[in-house]
């Protein structure tokens, strides 16, 4: 009787309001150990090199050299889209007549467009999901129009507001396409990033605030309204490989979100699966083509807009049809529209038929 009395009273201590003030005050020292520690770890490249099996290679990345856990994940800013929004949202799958090639690269499928190749910076903003949608869009004014335009990532990140999401704190890939359908975007040369220069020196703040939304052009000889360029949609491709490598093919680049383990900020070369690390969150990129390693691994080639120095020259390969890292569950995209091309047409010759 007296040693149950005692287990009972030493129980209860355990979980006493007291204990668990103490619990939780350690637990929080540890989370904030965590993200104070720096992102890049000498041990995590060597637990990649080391391991035959990984396929890929890891490095000190120069882009995060001074970067702390909690200021890589403050980069990652894909929110997770609802099952209700994507249920309401068309579905976009191909029929499976098309012979596709063993190796497509977007860059090379369409040399004329100079948009395809670019590794832009996102500086030191979660505007990832922006970024992905923008550069994308762009891609397809290129190969659909003919069109070489860069359009403004500052304009969907500061004007689209809490329907997208909360600008450097993170957005919704598939609701950005929907602003593109809805509002449309300024080009770059209208409404510059704001953050070109990003957080480089030690101990620098990490969050910048989201722009504000201005609706005027950098350059005061343009106007906000006639600087719009529109999406005609807005679909999420069918997780299929053979459906999202067909969209590719067809129509352009594609926006891809993913989960970001630890060590993806340690990526140099090669093809890329999780093998160490905890979940640091989810980021978006564009898709632009896929292939298979030497070594009989099939992959999706990418770019990253976390600069060149990243990276293998600011792209990365990740494997493919094994929906590694969820790369493959939400591919967003939508066809460039002619809505406002008008303007720009007009400016050349006012005789030419508008769109």
């Amino acid at each position: 009787m007296a040693s149950t009395l005692f287990s009972l009273i030493t129980l209860f201590l355990a979980f006493s309001p007291l204990s668990l003030q103490i619990i939780e005050a350690e637990a929080e020292e540890l989370r904030s150990l965590k993200l104070n520690s720096h992102i890049l770890q000498e041990f995590i490249v060597e637990q990649i090199n080391g391991n035959p099996n990984a396929g890929w290679k890891a490095a000190m990345s120069p882009r995060f050299s001074n970067y702390t856990v909690g200021q890589f994940k403050h980069l990652l800013g894909v929110k997770q889209t609802t099952r209700k929004e994507l249920r309401n949202t068309p579905v976009k799958s191909h029929p499976k007549a098309l012979e596709l090639p063993n190796k497509f690269d977007a860059r090379t499928a369409w040399k004329q467009c100079s948009t395809i190749g670019r590794i832009l910076g996102q500086g030191h903003c979660g505007s990832c999901w922006a970024f992905g949608a923008v550069e994308s869009l762009s891609d397809r004014f290129c190969i659909h129009f003919g069109m070489n335009v860069s359009l403004s990532v500052n304009d969907l990140l500061s004007c689209c507001g809490f329907l997208c999401g909360s600008g450097c704190d993170g957005g919704y890939p598939l609701n950005a396409w929907q602003y593109l359908v809805r509002q449309g975007v300024v080009t770059e040369e209208c409404d510059p990033y704001f953050d070109q220069i990003g957080c480089s020196h030690p101990g620098c703040e990490p969050a910048y605030p989201t722009p504000m939304c201005v609706r005027k052009c950098a350059n005061g000889n343009q106007l906000w309204s006639q600087s719009k360029h529109y999406s005609d949609n807005a679909y999420v491709v069918n997780s299929d490989p053979y459906d999202i490598m067909t969209e590719v093919f067809k129509n352009g680049p594609v926006e891809v979100s993913f989960t970001v383990y630890e060590d993806f900020a340690h990526y140099k070369s090669g093809v890329y699966k999780h093998i160490t690390g905890s979940v640091m969150g989810g980021h978006a990129v564009k898709l632009i083509g896929w292939g298979t390693s030497d070594d009989g691994e099939d992959y999706w080639l990418l770019a990253n807009q976390w600069n060149r120095s990243w990276g293998d020259d600011g792209y990365f390969k990740i494997r493919r049809g094994t929906n590694e890292c969820g790369i493959e569950e939400e591919v967003v995209a939508g066809m460039p529209s002619t809505k406002n091309l008008v303007l720009e047409v007009a400016d050349v010759d006012e005789d030419v038929v508008s769109f």
